[in-house]
């Protein structure tokens, strides 16, 4: 579809997680070369519009992670220079990377979430008094980081000042989230459908009182066992994740590939944490493992897919 276009690869950018986004953005730079496309490597910036004019730009791959490259601010400003990007639009990118919105649409869609509180910046000396609405170990989190930038699980009372202080770096509003204990599974989704699954098992690190998959499990090679046919889930189950991941993909009219997470109890029942509109396509990243494993798909070729899904979401 774009084979004889120049693609642009958006990458890095002001965020916390522009090292993550620098090695999707270079490995995608890399596939792309290897099919054959016109590609140039664009580091988001306050020049990043006139760059696109400059270098005759004709699509965008959104490789971008974290606050202006998930949230709906670049896809707004590739709106209006008229050039089609992988990835959701304005709104379903604001919405998915927004923790609050996205929960309140999950619910109103009748999908499973974890009981939540939302708290302000103002009202944290409050919270921090009252403690955990939801006993401990609890979840506290940024409303709009990804990752896991920001995200503890706070074990007891005396780290709550702790943990809400961490989120509060990252984020003026902060969810408590009930912790569930559980099988962390995470499904890969492209153009609606399911790709498969994977079950995470971070491994515990020293000094670790609850481990989980956090940002240093995530990108440190050798700290989380990743598998794609977990055993003691069942086809049923198996299949329940995926149309929970789908359900979610299409609530928030994601578009492109996301990694929908999911976390299953004690009794098999799965629950929706989030969707990653814009997931890392990394050495150790779930997306293209998935691909791969269940679809026999290559990273070239996962790419280019996702690639095909480019567009411009407000009309011609």
């Amino acid at each position: 579809m774009y084979r004889n276009k120049r693609v642009g690869v958006l990458l890095g950018g002001p965020s916390a997680e522009r090292e993550v986004s620098l090695a999707t953005g270079r490995a995608v730079v890399t596939a792309l070369g290897n099919k054959g496309y016109d590609v140039v490597e664009i580091d988001l910036n306050e020049q990043t519009a006139e760059t696109l004019r400059r270098e005759k730009i004709d699509v965008v791959y959104n490789a971008l992670h974290g606050k202006w490259g998930e949230d709906g601010c670049v896809q707004g400003l590739l709106e209006i220079l008229r050039i089609p990007y992988t990835g959701p639009g304005v709104t379903a990118s604001a919405v998915g990377m927004d923790k609050v919105l996205s929960k309140r649409i999950f619910s109103a869609e009748s999908l499973p979430v974890p009981a939540y509180a939302i708290v302000h910046r103002d009202e944290r000396e409050e919270t921090r008094r009252s403690g955990s609405p939801y006993g401990w170990p609890v979840v506290v989190k940024p409303a709009t980081e990804g990752s896991s930038v920001g995200v503890t699980i706070c074990p007891g009372p005396d780290d709550f000042a702790a943990s809400l202080e961490t989120a509060f770096a990252a984020d003026e509003r902060v969810l408590i989230e009930r912790y569930l204990p559980g099988r962390e599974i995470q499904v890969a989704v492209l153009d609606n459908k399911s790709l498969g699954i994977v079950e995470v098992r971070p491994k515990p690190q020293p000094g670790e009182t609850i481990t989980f998959y956090d940002y240093k499990h995530k990108y440190t090679k050798g700290y989380t066992e990743y598998i794609t046919r977990p055993e003691g889930l069942s086809d049923e189950q198996a299949d329940a994740a995926q149309r929970l991941a789908e359900r979610a993909y299409k609530a928030i009219a994601a578009e492109g590939v996301s990694r929908v997470d999911l976390i299953m109890d004690g009794a098999g029942k799965f629950w929706l944490l989030e969707v990653n509109t814009l997931p890392g396509l990394t050495e150790l990243s779930l997306v293209p493992m998935i691909a791969r494993d269940w679809r026999n798909i290559g990273f070239d070729d996962l790419v280019e897919m996702v690639l095909n899904t480019a567009r411009l979401k407000m009309g011609v």
